[in-house]
């Protein structure tokens, strides 16, 4: 460890924003780099994009972690392949059927036990709540109650704090930030439902390609289709 910098775990998912997150942080601090595999579609495809960007940073320091129960439970068609995609919402809820049940406690719940394990004292995640969407564990205030927790249930000598860097820029914004950053967007992958060429037509697709565009960019991996 640099022992002039702090250390700090990054949840990098092997996407757009993550990989972003993954720039800010290798540049300020000495980066821990986490990828959780939680029976999601895409998963091997996610697996490759965060070594892909491990190594592009040159991060030694990196764990891969499974979490069995996310995709034992179902309930989202990121994990549920009887359920169509792309997810879109519908229904009562605002929250579309990509939405994975508690998601993201499982995944900074890993973070919270590996940080305390290393001696770290930041945890980052790429959770965007202006311009996404609209899952509830990427808002502000699930940030702000998760770091609650994180001081009741963790020992008195931990210092973790997590941190979510992106979450009030809007998806251009991310895009110009991470080419400001360097960024390998080139690595990265978003696509919810295919692993060789992104479809362009899933929700997560769409976002990503709108922010491109919103940025006046053109999006380097390849797409089945491009609206």
């Amino acid at each position: 460890m640099d022992a002039g910098r702090e250390l700090a775990v990054v949840l990098v998912s092997g996407g757009m924003d993550s990989a972003v997150v993954a720039a800010l942080v290798c540049r300020d601090h000495e980066p821990a780099f986490l990828h959780l595999d939680y029976g999601q579609r895409t998963k091997e495809r996610e697996r490759r994009s965060f070594e892909a960007i491990a190594d592009h940073f040159g991060v030694r320091r990196r764990l891969v972690a499974r979490i069995e129960p996310l995709g034992a439970v179902g309930g989202s068609s990121l994990t549920d392949s009887s359920l169509p995609l792309p997810g879109v919402k519908g229904g009562a809820s605002s929250v579309p059927d990509t939405y994975v049940p508690f998601r993201n406690t499982h995944l900074l719940s890993t973070a919270v036990s590996w940080g305390e394990v290393l001696g770290a004292t930041r945890i980052y995640y790429g959770a965007v709540e202006e311009d996404s969407s609209g899952y509830p564990d990427c808002r502000e205030t699930y940030v702000a109650a998760f770091n609650e927790l994180i001081r009741r249930g963790t020992r008195p000598e931990t210092h973790l704090k997590v941190f979510a860097p992106l979450i009030h820029l809007t998806k251009a914004e991310i895009v110009r930030e991470g080419m400001r950053l360097g960024a390998p967007f080139h690595l990265t992958w978003s696509c919810y439902s295919e692993s060789e060429v992104a479809c362009g037509e899933c929700e997560s697709c769409l976002l990503r390609l709108r922010g491109f565009r919103e940025a006046g960019l053109e999006d380097p991996i390849p797409y089945r289709r491009r609206p």
